[in-house]
């Protein structure tokens, strides 16, 4: 017989739960055209996700100046935090600053902070058209400095505007990762050697007991350990503990084959 564990509150559990909503825009042709893959949205992800943050949409999109404004403006009106991934060289095609700036209704300028970094780079060599590009930001664009990296990142409102190198990329993030911590979440995890359409009765039953709980559901062809995996996540730990010892009294008996979390 199933054990019957005692349900929380929704009231409870939603007052107690904060959410941050993220949007990442990816900017590049090269990543549209199959000639770059495109790793940031990945580690992004995986990072926004450790620190509790939702991430809510992911978007890719070309060099074009007016679908970047009308992409980042509309991220910055529904979403708490807003990623751009590239577009912020000294070449023609990147012009991530600019459309950033005229989705905020903002002239671009050149910060002379960045100004400065860029002379110091140079080492006393006049800085030409491309190298001053390198300092522009929209107005009012705020700078975030860190030890950990060269030159600070540009935020503008709630947007963070970041590099489409890969390594660059995940330097600045890490620098800045402490400020979007919230309510981290809990997550447990379920390998079974059954196949999805045996258990998916069971996996519905427990939405229906745990409406809350995020739940997913992972086929795995060719494996030998395992056929499913199945991940199930909360904000609240008990909620997620609650869901997880009530899908196992559902489960077939000896289909689970590991449990991690």
């Amino acid at each position: 017989m199933r054990k019957i564990l005692p349900e929380v509150p929704k009231a409870v559990y939603s007052a107690t739960m904060r959410e941050l909503r993220a949007g990442i825009v990816v900017i590049g042709n090269e990543i549209l055209s199959g000639k770059t893959v495109d790793s940031n949205s990945a580690f992004l992800a995986r990072e926004l996700r450790q620190l509790g943050v939702t991430l809510k949409r992911i978007t890719v999109i070309p060099d074009e100046l007016d679908i970047i404004e009308d992409t980042v403006r509309d991220f910055h009106r529904t979403l708490d935090l807003v990623f751009t991934s590239g577009g912020v060289g000294p070449t023609h095609d990147d012009i991530t600053i600019e459309g950033v700036a005229r989705a905020l209704g903002r002239r671009v300028i050149i910060h002379p902070l960045l100004e400065a970094k860029i002379h110091e780079y140079l080492n006393g060599k006049t800085p030409n058209a491309a190298h001053l590009k390198m300092a522009e930001v929209p107005e009012g664009a705020e700078l975030l400095s860190d030890e950990r990296i060269r030159f600070p990142t540009i935020k503008a409102e709630n947007i963070y505007i970041l590099p489409g190198i890969p390594e660059i990329l995940q330097q600045k993030f890490l620098a800045l990762k402490e400020r979007f911590a919230v309510d981290p979440y809990h997550l447990k995890v379920i390998y079974t050697n059954e196949i999805e359409s045996v258990i998916a009765v069971h996996l519905n039953d427990t939405l229906r007991e745990y409406p809350e709980l995020l739940l997913g559901s992972y086929p795995k062809i060719g494996n030998s350990e395992y056929r499913v995996k199945l991940t199930l996540e909360s904000k609240d730990k008990d909620y997620v503990e609650r869901a997880f010892a009530h899908l196992m009294e559902l489960l077939p008996t000896g289909c689970v084959v590991k449990i991690e979390g």
